[in-house]
Parts: structure tokens; sequence; C-alpha cells
């Protein structure tokens, strides 16, 4: 099987992009995992698939595979990727683009300086939806890793996002605790871990653990989950900055039963073929 794909990135957190509109795509998690290696594939932190939607209310379906070749619910970085990609393939000529996900349906909306906003949908706080072992809601919750105990906001933005606080995020403890959170069984889905310093009311810095891939350089959904946890811990204004190692999102979000808006960049970096 021979497969046109191209590559691209948002940030700094890369994707390999397959069209399975006009071409027949069945991957298997092993060719999924081939195509995401670095030094024996093509090389990327997630996989994804555009098909077209069976929905009447959307236009295409967004499916996203990890690194591992676990299919996933969500990836923000890659849904503004996504936008470009079936934008500049001719795939839609339209601006806003409703979009089918595991987790449910999305809005794209293509910006006329390049930009991407995707409306993320509303986030979802009850502990059985995100989904987190807890008995009842909270702002803040706290939850034993390696022998010490911190403190957590939890959310659901499609998929599971911890956020920790942190005074300074060049020292804060990714490498010791993003594995272990990722994993903690209070997460039976296993979780994304975020890392966020409050710089001022308008303004986080952001490092992300990303479930099954580790950190990346940047995380789409993860800016959303911070940028909602720090909201209803009372710490942030509803227009943030995020600032990642890969550059900068704008989060909004007005408040809960609302929809969370990011807006941010994507970039394609090169096309190929590959044989399967």
């Amino acid at each position: 099987m021979e497969l046109l794909f191209s590559k691209m990135h948002g940030l700094g957190n890369d994707f390999v992009i397959i069209d399975a509109v006009k071409q027949s795509v069945s991957l298997s998690a092993d060719q999924v995992r081939y195509l995401c290696d670095r030094r024996m594939g093509i090389g990327c932190d997630q996989l994804l698939l555009v098909e077209r939607s069976h929905r009447p209310d959307a236009e295409f379906r967004y499916r996203i595979f990890n690194a591992s070749g676990d299919e996933v619910e969500q990836c923000g970085n890659g849904a503004r990727c996504f936008a470009r990609f079936v934008r500049d393939k001719g795939l839609t000529a339209a601006d806003r683009i409703p979009v089918e996900t595991k987790a449910g349906r999305i809005e794209l909306i293509v910006q006329e300086d390049g930009q991407v906003t995707v409306n993320m949908g509303v986030p979802r706080l009850e502990p059985d939806d995100i989904p987190f072992q807890a008995t009842v809601r909270a702002p803040r919750y706290a939850i034993a890793v390696k022998g010490e105990t911190v403190e957590i906001g939890a959310v659901s933005m499609g998929n599971p996002h911890a956020v920790m606080e942190v005074p300074h995020i060049d020292s804060a403890p990714v490498a010791k605790i993003g594995p272990h959170l990722e994993s903690h069984p209070r997460f039976p889905r296993h979780v994304n871990v975020g890392f966020m310093e409050i710089v001022d009311r308008s303004h986080i810095r952001l490092r992300v653990y990303e479930r099954s891939v580790g950190e990346t350089l940047a995380c789409g959904s993860g800016a959303c989950a911070a940028v909602v946890v720090g909201r209803i811990q009372n710490s942030l204004d509803e227009t943030v900055s995020v600032e990642l190692r890969g550059g900068k999102l704008v989060v909004s979000w007005a408040g809960e039963g609302q929809p969370v808006f990011m807006t941010g960049p994507a970039t394609f970096v090169f096309e190929g073929k590959i044989e399967l």
C-alpha cells in the first residue's frame, strides 16, 4: 500500500496527516507506530486521518493516533493543522469547518491571516466525565505521587487533563512527576499532565507531558485545560496568552457552560509518499 502524506506542525507539536478521502486507507496499530517512528518511519508526535463524516452536522471526521498506535479523542494543535490541510488540499472552501471527533463535534475557523481558531467545545468538569476518581467535584484535588502529595485541577477537553501549578516552569518536575501522574490509577484512561506557571492573570507559561507520547513542544488541548483550571481556581482572566516551548496560543473561556476557543498557527513542513 502506497500512501501520500503531509508533515505539519503546530508550534512544534508535529503530525503526519493522511488524506483518507481521496485515497483508501486502513492502518493497523503496528503501521501507525512505524509511520510515527522518527528513525524507521516518517516521525511525528501523532498521526491524523482525514475522513468524510457520516454525521449531518459535520463535513469531516478527524481521527487522531498517538505514536504508541492508540487512537485518542482530541488534539488541539492537530485540529488547526487539520483545518489548514483540508483547505489547502481543496477538500473544502469553507472558512468555518464542522468536524466530527471521537470526543464529539468541534468547529474549525480559518482566519484571513492563516491562523486557525478552534471551538474546542464545553469543558467537562465532573470527575466521572473526565474520567477521574473523586467523590465530589472540586477546583483542586490532592493526589499522591511518588511518596508526596501534590495539588491538581482536572478537566476533560474531550481528552483528560491534570493541571498542576508550579512556581517556575523551567524547574518544573515534568520528567519526575509527569509519567507517574499520566498513568495514575485515579485516571482510568490515563491523563495528559500540564505544569502551569502563572505570570499574571492574562499570561501563563506551560509544559505538557502528553498521554502515551511524553513531553511535547506544545499541546493545544493542554493549553485550553490549563486556562479552564486557572479560571475555576479564580487565577486567570477570560482571555489568556499561553506560552509553550514551541510558541504561543491565545485561549478564551467565558466560563462554565461555554465553549473554549483556541487560536494559533499551523505550518506545512513537507509532503511525500511511503510504501507500507
